[in-house]
């Protein structure tokens, strides 16, 4: 009996501990956010869909944005110039479903 709870117990720390990346990322996203202009709780919203959807390297080149307040439109515009389709696509769907309402993550 032992030995049967010790795979349990093992792979529910090894579960726990894979989230743990995705939430700091999903912090990290959501702060990103908030500093480029985008409302608390769209950001919220944004940083749950988008740390689903996108690569640390992608999240990594949207951490660049920044620090200049801008509102939805100019963020959606400066994401656009770093040239990656799949980012662009995922930012402005996560956007437009956060900011209509119709995003699960937003209710």
């Amino acid at each position: 009996m032992r030995y049967r709870i010790a795979p349990a117990v093992m792979a529910l720390a090894f579960t726990a501990g894979a989230c743990a990346p995705a939430k700091l990322a999903e912090g990290r996203v959501r702060s990103a956010l908030i500093d480029a202009g985008v409302s608390d709780a769209n950001a919220t919203c944004m940083a749950e869909r988008m740390t689903d959807r996108l690569s640390i390297g992608q999240l990594q080149r949207l951490q660049a944005l920044q620090g200049i307040k801008r509102g939805m439109a100019d963020y959606i515009s400066a994401v656009k110039r770093l040239g990656d389709a799949e980012l662009l696509g995922v930012t402005t769907s996560a956007a437009a479903l956060c900011a209509s309402g119709f995003a699960p993550e937003k209710r």
